[in-house]
């Protein structure tokens, strides 16, 4: 079969002018849904790769979706990241459009990197993760009128912008209630400085849980690190365990965390669940591969990035519809890290 090389030629095949499949091809609204089904099969049929400028010239949009990537430490520390982006990538690209990713050196600024890539207008709309509780970037995009979508939220203002989230102080609370059913009254909570709402969110579900229990018998010591600090990570967890009143039952803002506390319990002698029981939250793929395997939320990764994919295209689309905001219910995910408290903790 001969290659369609210009889109001369696929307009001369369907005999429509040149402007007409360019439109087409692009999903313009005021061509007919059966012309732009009919050309786009005929360009997959003849082979034809739509120039990604003319394409942009007739729509009005690059076909390209932003999405930073910030740089921690060395390498990509975060193992939540690998699926989210793939996912995301997958979520785009199944409506042909591509995700471009702007890397944010360890001391760079992500609010002045992000706001080279907008006004560079080389995106049509952006993703943003990791949302901190006053989350300067949410003020920035609104104020340029970009479309965008954040994955996760600000800490007090929900409105006004899309977002999803998962309910992480519902799934904290849920821990709380199963670990205290089991007997468990020495809780721990291994947390991070970062200030990231998802951290506020799950330390907040513990807490009003813990509170509202109303039993004198609980404790719960709390320790928090750098999340990209090793050093500081190690010294979070030896505070954890340290001394004979330790905690019994440990919940970890994230698997990382609660992974290296599972392999510090170990090295010091104790049984993990008999000694110390461990809830996690993400359910990263090692968390089923440890010994034994982590009790923790599954944060729904890879749906979540291809929501939000389709979110920021219907963003794209018609940028003064109503905003999209979806509170995500994680699963628990039960393993062998939890269970019924040691009996000189009753």
């Amino acid at each position: 079969m001969t290659k369609t090389r210009t889109l001369s030629d696929l307009a001369r095949h369907l005999g429509l002018s040149p402007a007409t499949v360019s439109r087409a091809l692009a999903q313009h609204e005021q061509i007919a849904l059966k012309t732009r089904e009919r050309v786009a099969k005929a360009a997959q049929e003849l082979g034809y790769v739509p120039n990604r400028t003319a394409q942009a010239l007739a729509s009005g949009r690059t076909g390209f979706a932003g999405f930073l990537l910030p740089m921690r430490g060395r390498g990509l520390a975060d193992p939540f990241l690998g699926e989210f982006v793939s996912a995301l990538t997958e979520g785009f690209g199944a409506k042909g459009v591509e995700l471009l990713l702007s890397a944010v050196p360890r001391d760079g600024s992500e609010d002045r990197h992000l706001e080279r890539l907008i006004t560079s207008g080389r995106v049509d709309g952006v993703v943003v993760s990791r949302i901190e509780c006053n989350d300067t970037r949410i003020a920035l995009l609104q104020s340029r009128g970009v479309p965008f979508v954040a994955h996760g939220r600000l800490a007090q203002d929900e409105a006004g912008y899309s977002w999803l989230d998962t309910d992480g102080e519902l799934a904290f609370a849920q821990a709380f209630d199963l670990l205290y059913a089991a007997g468990h009254r020495r809780f721990g909570l291994l947390s991070i400085d970062d200030p990231l709402t998802f951290r506020e969110k799950r330390e907040a579900g513990l807490r009003k849980a813990y509170g509202a229990n109303g039993d004198p018998a609980l404790t719960l010591r709390h320790v928090s690190c750098s999340r990209y600090d090793a050093q500081a990570r190690a010294k979070a967890v030896a505070g954890i365990l340290a001394g004979p009143d330790r905690p019994t039952a440990v919940l970890a803002i994230a698997d990382g965390l609660a992974l290296e506390l599972i392999a510090q319990a170990q090295s010091q002698g104790l049984s993990v669940p008999k000694d110390l029981s461990i809830i996690g939250f993400d359910n990263i793929p090692s968390a089923a591969h440890v010994t034994p395997g982590l009790t923790t939320f599954d944060a729904c990764i890879a749906d979540s990035a291809t929501q939000l994919a389709e979110m920021l295209l219907a963003r794209i689309k018609a940028p003064n519809s109503p905003h999209d905001q979806r509170l995500v219910r994680p699963q628990l995910v039960l393993r062998g890290t939890h269970g019924v408290a040691p009996q000189r903790a009753a």
